[in-house]
């Protein structure tokens, strides 16, 4: 950590050769180890998985070096970046700080924030804990799952950044920066109220069109047939995993409560008009969604 640390007054952008310890191999954890064993960020990575398969996966994978028990893998890493649900996050975050020394950082992926952070807000080691979340992903769970370039240009969020120590914000950040992402900061409460509209509904409404037509559609071939490139992509958030969102919808429970409210009003204002054949309302409320797109396409432009 003191090597890294003159560093950064020195002003190097990246740092080389940490030893890196991730708990949880799966999507984000194993393409976290990918990303930065490729560039140079960790030169060391060791793993934590509850699961034995995966564990093996990600060894023979090459996404960790060694697999440890959770205890040994705290005592050696100097980064040490959990990666598991965020109920088990929640659980876990304040026995690791309990056996971490003052020059390790510890930071968490999880989707939910205000919960994490309220049950290490007066842990004595709170500065050595950055709390983020890197915004990235895909449907699929697992080591096998691990993809090359998943956090490419996408944004990190780091909350409570006052709260988190000197030394470790910067290694946070210097973390993000080495994978080219953009950085935002925002406050706990804040940011789960923004990712119950924009991430966390969006895989209720694709949970939702999946129950809808298997509901519906008795014939699953006729699913096959019909099933275009638009159904594909809207219900692709469908095939998530189940033990990971649960959670995420209980610690947000409040906010997202709140959206599907939002959701459900325009659901019945849909359906409304098209019971009594409004077509040219429909067509305006469509041309008033219509507007995301403006705000998609400044995003993927880079303009945002």
């Amino acid at each position: 950590m003191y090597r890294f640390w003159e560093s950064i007054k020195k002003g190097s952008l990246v740092i080389r050769g940490m030893e890196v310890t991730i708990i949880g191999l799966g999507l984000i954890g194993g393409s976290l180890a990918m990303a930065l064993r490729q560039n140079g960020f960790a030169t060391h990575i060791i793993g934590v998985e509850n699961n034995e398969e995966h564990g093996e996966q990600a060894l023979e994978l090459g996404l960790a070096d060694e697999v440890l028990p959770l205890d040994e893998a705290i005592s050696k890493g100097e980064m040490i970046i959990i990666a598991i649900s965020v109920d088990a996050a929640r659980k876990l975050l304040p026995e690791i700080l309990d056996q971490i020394n003052e020059s390790q950082t510890v930071m968490d992926m999880g989707s939910t924030k205000a919960g994490i952070c309220s049950v290490v807000e007066n842990h004595p080691n709170r500065k050595n804990y950055v709390a983020a979340h890197p915004i990235a992903g895909t449907e699929n769970t697992g080591p096998k799952a691990a993809i090359n370039n998943l956090f490419f240009h996408k944004v990190a969020i780091i909350c409570e950044k006052e709260k988190s120590g000197e030394q470790q914000l910067a290694l946070a950040e210097q973390l993000f920066r080495s994978l080219f992402m953009k950085l935002v900061y925002m406050a706990a409460k804040e940011h789960d109220l923004h990712a119950a509209y924009v991430s966390h509904l969006s895989h209720i409404s694709s949970f939702t069109l999946g129950l809808t037509v298997l509901d519906i559609e008795k014939d699953e071939q006729n699913i096959f047939n019909l099933a275009g490139s638009g159904f594909a992509s809207t219900v692709r958030l469908a095939k998530s995993s189940p033990e990971m969102w649960a959670p995420i919808f209980e610690q947000n429970a409040e906010y997202l409560s709140d959206a599907l409210d939002t959701y459900i009003k325009w659901l019945t204002k849909f359906k409304k008009l098209i019971d009594s054949k409004q077509k040219n309302e429909v067509e305006e409320l469509m041309r008033q969604a219509n507007d995301v797109g403006r705000i998609l396409d400044g995003i993927e432009l880079g303009e945002k």
